[in-house]
């Protein structure tokens, strides 16, 4: 008796007598070599049903309800904002992936010599061919994520999008826009240059400033209540290691849910 799982299709044949092309007879290939082994096709066909019972539990959008799909163009860059911000932080990723190469984590000013982040930063600006461009790249892309989150946050409150049954996705929208806030102020501090050391003497204060626990935040986040060499690895730390991972989590979660129970148009 065999423990061999039992095809119960002919998936050779099949193909054989289909006019495919050579991208789809390698996909179909992949696919039913992974099928075998890992049940793929089972999992697709679970989610997919999960997929349709929520679904079928949702509301009709407006426009599938009165038929207004060629009425709300006028609306399309503002419902573009959620997918431009996802663009810019995919690419700040992968460009400050590409930084980390030449990027080095050091001590403060000592005896008068810049850091060791100070120094790497301006190899890449002055010296790494198209490092300019890369870091350029970099902040611009930061930026434009942090102000299209912004605008984002404001289009879904003031079309009411945050109503239920999307309640628990402005919940994550919060969310992400404060990891945005937090990402864009650990890559501030990283240049240790006049404006980072000084943004984070700021950041030292204000968390000194939180009652009861003020100091041990200080001490967690900047390694004490001057700034130093854990400063910077701090920062960087959260800034390669501890959000990406966080952030990308969160929004494969809120485009999964966005996409269960489609976009909300205004009124």
């Amino acid at each position: 008796m065999s423990l061999e799982r039992k095809d119960e299709h002919d998936h050779d044949t099949w193909m054989e007598n289909r006019n495919l092309t050579a991208i789809e007879e390698i996909y179909l290939t992949v696919l039913l070599w992974l099928d075998r082994r890992l049940r793929i096709v089972d999992y697709l066909e679970i989610m997919e049903n999960m997929y349709y019972k929520v679904n079928f539990q949702m509301p009709k959008s407006h426009t599938e309800q009165y038929n207004l799909d060629n009425k709300f163009w006028y609306w399309y860059p503002l419902y573009a904002l959620g997918s431009f911000s996802t663009i810019a932080y995919v690419v700040a990723a992968i460009s400050g992936a590409l930084l980390g190469f030449y990027y080095a984590p050091g001590a403060g000013a000592s005896n008068g010599d810049p850091a060791l982040a100070y120094n790497s930063i301006t190899f890449i600006m002055t010296d790494l061919n198209f490092g300019f461009f890369l870091r350029s790249l970099h902040r611009w892309s930061a930026q434009v994520m942090v102000a299209a989150v912004f605008l984002h946050m404001l289009r879904v409150y003031f079309t009411g999008a945050y109503k239920e049954p999307r309640e628990l996705n402005w919940i994550i929208g919060i969310v992400l826009i404060s990891l945005t806030m937090v990402f864009g102020y650990t890559g501030y501090l990283l240049p240790w240059d006049q404006l980072a050391f000084w943004a984070g003497q700021i950041g030292v204060e204000m968390s000194l400033s939180i009652p009861l626990i003020g100091e041990w935040v200080a001490q967690l986040l900047f390694g004490g209540f001057t700034l130093s060499q854990s400063t910077v690895q701090r920062m960087y730390i959260l800034h390669v290691f501890v959000l990406p991972f966080v952030t990308t989590g969160l929004i494969a979660v809120h485009i999964g849910i966005v996409w269960m129970q489609g976009i909300a148009e205004p009124h």
